[in-house]
């Protein structure tokens, strides 16, 4: 976050100075992505590469309705609508293009590691206690980047409950993590690819009826099982190395959500 502090502060300099130099500020390339990623073309249908990917991970949150949008670096329809529904919940042009201002805006709400802004590795670390990334069933590496889809779609959630704060209970856990937790046997929790949440100013039935919209395959709330307390969020359907189908799974019927 100091980079972006930084640049927000040499912006504010420009500002105090005369035309011409606010004028080649404002026609500078947009900013780097506070050490994480920077694009460098605008994106649009029909696109691919691996330029395609990394927003893919940050839109994957925009799915819409019982959606998902792989990460196959192929910009298609699901990705353009994905992209449209990121700008229109952060005020932009709801074109489908990622131009300089989304890219703008996707740096402004992420941090130096390339997480979001409101979410962390620490928070979604092993779910027993912050023991890591090892124990599972994947390298280190792997169980990583499937926590960042998650936090991604966490702050897609978080914004369409209005910016509520969401707190995760449970993230990652190791294999011994999990056997404590009472986890199931091929828990999404060992991949990296699940949370456990609550919210503040919204109700666990909130974020479960709001989770249907932001790529979730599987969503687990009150009414089932052990999941009074909290709303458990994965992403079963792209996880190809489970041993479950990958499909959509949600269960909240305190609040409505039944089936599978």
């Amino acid at each position: 976050m100091r980079l972006t502090i930084l640049r927000r502060a040499a912006v504010a300099l420009a500002l105090a100075l005369p035309g011409a130099v606010i004028a080649t500020v404002a026609a500078a390339p947009a900013a780097h992505a506070d050490g994480c990623y920077t694009w460098k073309r605008t994106l649009s249908q029909g696109r691919t590469g691996a330029d395609v990917r990394q927003l893919q991970i940050r839109v994957a949150g925009w799915a819409g309705y019982r959606d998902i949008v792989e990460n196959d670096g192929r910009y298609g329809p699901k990705t353009t609508a994905a992209v449209r529904r990121f700008q229109a919940a952060y005020g932009l042009k709801a074109d489908g293009i990622a131009g300089p201002k989304t890219f703008g805006k996707l740096y402004e709400i992420q941090d130096d590691d390339c997480t979001p802004r409101h979410f962390s590795y620490a928070q979604l670390d092993d779910g027993c206690g912050r023991g890591g990334w090892t124990g599972g069933p994947l390298s280190a590496s792997r169980t990583r980047f499937n926590a960042v889809r998650i936090m991604w779609k966490l702050e897609a959630l978080r914004r369409g409950l209005g910016d509520k704060p969401l707190t995760v209970s449970s993230g990652f856990r190791s294999r011994a993590c999990n056997n404590r937790a009472g986890g199931v046997g091929d828990s999404q929790h060992l991949y990296g690819n699940a949370a456990d949440v609550t919210a503040r100013g919204a109700t666990l039935c909130q974020v479960a009826r709001q989770g249907r919209n932001h790529g979730f395959s599987g969503l687990y709330g009150p009414g089932y099982p052990g999941h009074n307390d909290h709303v458990h969020l994965d992403s079963r359907r792209e996880n190809n190395d489970d041993r479950s189908r990958n499909t959509t799974s949600w269960s909240a019927p305190k609040c409505g959500i039944r089936g599978r």
